[in-house]
């Protein structure tokens, strides 16, 4: 399946009092990455909107293994791991760049949706998405 890698650096304002990236960051950080895997592919997730398909998220988990800190700088690696009928899975890894550690592991599971949140194939509905997504 289709994989991207991305970067980030952690600002002081993604820490909490502990010196530590708060856990929420990470979460919004697997937004980046899965965003930035669409674009990758040469279909940024607007044009998606704009064709009438959405990605709720149905679930999300996220495994902590070591913090990030401020000024890392992170790699997000984010990858399809899975579409059946009307969802998608994504997988990712966050990793402090200058040394390879794995920090977080993840998914997310997407429902395939149009604007009125009812499930749709992403095969049927954009065949050339759908292979993009499952090269």
């Amino acid at each position: 399946m289709v994989e991207n890698k991305t970067s980030i650096r952690v600002i002081y304002a993604d820490t909490d009092a502990m010196g530590v990236v708060y856990h929420t960051n990470y979460i919004k950080w697997f937004e980046v990455g899965r965003t930035e895997l669409l674009r990758s592919i040469g279909y940024p997730y607007a044009d998606m909107e704009a064709e009438g398909i959405l990605l709720p998220l149905a679930e999300c988990s996220c495994k902590y293994k070591r913090p990030a800190v401020y000024d890392d700088m992170l790699e997000i690696t984010a990858r399809i791991e899975d579409m059946k009928g009307a969802t998608v899975m994504v997988d990712y890894e966050i990793r402090r760049q200058a040394t390879g550690e794995l920090l977080v592991t993840g998914s997310t599971k997407h429902a395939v949706t149009d604007p009125n949140f009812k499930p749709i194939r992403l095969r049927d509905k954009n065949r050339s998405l759908y292979e993009r997504l499952n090269r």
